[in-house]
């Protein structure tokens, strides 16, 4: 009988059913026990801006089947019509939601009564999705035709599904809503964490190295990840904050950082000496970028028509994945820069992810793989972290290779200040020299000659006076002498021509053999067959030949010797050793001996040599130098 009833009521209505489209099904809003999509069961129109309710029945309903109704850009600008019919057969009021979809930032409610529209009152619920829900009551046993007029957000990735939500679990509903993204949610977070590390990654570069490039880098990190991170955080709610950010923000957060991404890699790369292709291909870039930031603004604010913001923006992306092929083939030409290559694999990368993430908006793909795999963000966030892997080792190749490049240059910089402090140390050595070389020559042609002629005017007036010779002039003779030949031991050790192992092994033998002709010492010096080629500068001849000189002395004076060796032996080290057959040296009774053993000891000592003396059946004097 109940059944009966309502098959009666549908029938003839509780409200005349002329008034209504019967090509519609109406929907038994009492039934509804959480939510209902009602796309199979409604008819839609597009409109023009203008006002459309004295003509309503003009418009071109259409009907589909379709679990989801994309609208094309085009339309975008206009408002859609949707008209559904509603019953309840319930013996109360019942209050339902209507939802339309999201991105339809202003809904109006009429019901058809006849010929005309009565204008509904736009109830919304009390929560921060507040702008896309309109409440709507029926009273028990009453039907209504109902059409929704829908203000659309100007967003390219807009859908009509309208559904039909039970009053009391609206909450519910919306939670589910965003528990259907939670998977995506978390990738999405997950994706602007790691862009949030390579700001801070970006901004200690910077502060340790006072590297201004990363400060690009970090801007178009962090435009990267506000615009994940607010994408996310804001998504599948209705409200004027996600309706800004779908139809506004998001290109202009994303346009924003691909410019700094662009600078960044014109000074990353060094583009400007080493690509200069490159370099106008990303200043291209930069000044595009720039011109539809600003088109682009000045459409949405100042333009009621969608369809030119619409070309703005895909013409933009567009033109950047034509760039994105010009730079790898020109970068395939140079494929043994490896850093090149790096950078290379990731715009690869992003582009791909990038043309599979528009296609799932166009097409509406809906694979049968967890719901995160048929989101077109998840496929631009991962062409995103391809890009920022390939971006990191390319950035470590390049430290990798800085960090050689700097130890390389430090080096040349220290053979170069070494090369430069010994052309110093060996132009002062050259002065040295040459000023001792004057001075020795000067002292042979002034001093010597002097001296050569006060020997001989001494030796005429001795032979003038004969037996009669004063003491004072045998003195002066003898004291001419002995200045001549430490004049010419002087001029000897000074002279550079003369700093070599052999001239002194030379000079020592010719002296010894020339201070022992005419007294009763029988004198020996043992020379190696083979001398070998070592500079031996003057201070250390001078001071060498002086302790020889000196022993040579003690023993004349001291020894009472006949006999006189001199061994020189060279290797590692010079060693000249001297010893006689004489009476030996007390080495208890030194004092006698003190300062001239002193000087001889003060002497080895200056030079990094060692001198010792010992008794053994005569005095031995060893003296060592190391080469």
């Amino acid at each position: 009988m109940k059944k009966a009833l309502i098959l009666l009521f549908l029938f003839l209505g509780y409200r005349s059913f002329s008034q209504a489209d019967y090509s519609l099904p109406y929907v038994d809003i009492s039934k509804i026990l959480f939510a209902d999509t009602i796309v199979d069961k409604m008819s839609y129109a597009y409109s023009p801006v203008n006002p459309w309710q004295k003509n309503f029945e003009k418009l071109v309903f259409i009907r589909t089947g379709n679990k989801i109704i994309n609208i094309p850009p085009a339309k975008i600008s206009q408002k859609i019509i949707v008209r559904f019919n509603i019953f309840n057969s319930a013996d109360s009021t019942t209050a339902i939601f209507f939802f339309p979809g999201f991105y339809f930032d202003k809904i109006t409610l009429y019901e058809q009564n006849g010929n005309g529209l009565v204008n509904l009152p736009g109830i919304l619920p009390h929560n921060n999705d507040s702008i896309g829900y309109r409440l709507i009551f029926l009273p028990a046993h009453d039907s209504a035709t109902l059409l929704a007029e829908l203000h659309q957000v100007k967003t390219y990735t807009n859908t009509l599904r309208p559904r039909l939500i039970n009053s009391i679990y609206l909450p519910s509903y919306i939670i589910q809503l965003h528990q259907q993204r939670h998977s995506l949610d978390d990738a999405t977070y997950i994706f602007a964490g790691l862009f949030l590390m390579m700001i801070l990654f970006s901004m200690a570069n910077y502060l340790q190295g006072n590297n201004p490039d990363f400060l690009y880098y970090s801007g178009y990190a962090f435009f990267c990840a506000a615009m994940l991170f607010t994408k996310s955080h804001y998504a599948q709610q209705a409200n004027t904050t996600n309706y800004f950010f779908e139809a506004y923000l998001d290109f202009i957060l994303q346009s924003t950082g691909l410019v700094f991404y662009m600078i960044f890699m014109q000074k990353f790369l060094e583009t400007r000496r080493q690509y200069p292709f490159i370099h106008k291909l990303y200043s291209i870039g930069i000044l595009l970028l720039s011109v539809s930031i600003l088109v682009y603004s000045y459409l949405h604010f100042f333009s009621a028509d969608y369809s030119f913001e619409y070309a703005v923006e895909m013409g933009t992306k567009i033109l950047l994945l034509v760039m994105i092929l010009i730079f790898i083939a020109y970068s395939a030409k140079k494929w043994d820069d490896k850093l090149l290559r790096f950078i290379v694999g990731g715009n690869f990368f992003l582009f791909i992810f990038s043309i599979l993430s528009q296609a799932f908006i166009f097409y509406n793909w809906r694979l049968n793989v967890p719901s995160i795999f048929n989101s077109a963000l998840f496929y631009y966030e991962f062409g995103l972290f391809l890009e920022l892997v390939f971006f990191l080792m390319g950035l470590s190749y390049k430290n990798r290779k800085l960090i050689i490049e700097q130890t390389k240059e430090r080096e040349r910089l220290k053979l170069e200040n070494e090369r430069k402090e010994f052309e110093k140390q060996l132009a002062v050595v050259t002065a040295q020299q040459d000023e001792r070389n004057r001075i020795s020559t000067d002292m042979h042609d002034e001093l010597g000659s002097g001296m050569t002629a006060i020997r001989l005017m001494s030796e005429i007036a001795k032979n003038k006076m004969k037996e009669n010779t004063p003491k004072e002039i045998e003195r002066i003779s003898q004291s001419a002498d002995d200045v001549l030949n430490k004049m010419n031991a002087i001029i000897w050790s000074m002279n550079s021509k003369n700093d070599s192992l052999g001239n002194l092994i030379s000079y020592i033998r010719a002296y010894t053999t020339e201070y022992l002709e005419g007294t009763s010492v029988f004198c020996n010096v043992s020379i190696p067959d083979y001398i070998p080629e070592k500079e031996l500068n003057g201070d250390k001849r001078r001071n060498l030949f002086l302790c020889v000189k000196e022993t040579l002395n003690n023993m004349l004076k001291h020894s009472k010797a006949t006999e006189l060796n001199i061994d020189i032996t060279v290797s590692e080290i010079l060693t000249i050793k001297i010893y006689d057959n004489g009476m030996g040296i007390d080495l208890q009774k030194l004092r006698q001996f003190g300062t001239g053993l002193q000087n001889i000891d003060r002497r080895m000592k200056s030079i990094s040599g060692e001198f010792t003396i010992e008794n053994n059946k005569g005095t031995i004097t060893t003296l060592n130098l190391p080469l």
